[in-house]
């Protein structure tokens, strides 16, 4: 096995991690266009589902994902990308990551644990 298979799937999961801390930062997907940029360019690049087009991460708000390194699982039809998170907060919504919400599972209450980074409204000024 040579890497990850696009044939298998055109869209792959790729889970973005932080490579100095560990934390999940979020889930996106990854085409073999996006897989090949991020490589080539040590940024990470994403396929947006919603906009069906290739997203670079940090395109409008200047977070950007360094890449660190990058491994597929044993059905090579996932992907695991370790990042440098620069500017803080790799969730839209302002947070570090993307699972800012916690649920109790006695309970099924919500709680937000994470601190917001930055206000969207300012920086996603659509």
């Amino acid at each position: 096995m040579s890497g990850p298979d696009f044939e298998k799937a055109a869209l792959l999961p790729a889970i973005a991690q932080d490579d100095q801390t560990g934390d999940v930062l979020m889930l996106a997907y990854m085409n073999q266009e996006a897989y090949e940029e991020t490589l080539r360019t040590g940024r990470v690049c994403y396929y947006s589902r919603s906009r069906q087009k290739l997203w670079r991460k940090g395109e409008e708000s200047g977070n950007f994902q360094e890449l660190k390194s990058i491994y597929f699982d044993c059905d090579a039809d996932t992907l695991l990308v370790r990042v440098n998170q620069v500017g803080g907060a790799a969730c839209h919504e302002g947070y570090s990551s993307c699972f800012f919400r916690r649920i109790d599972p006695a309970t099924g209450d919500v709680e937000t644990v994470g601190e917001r980074v930055f206000n969207p409204a300012d920086v996603y000024k659509k």
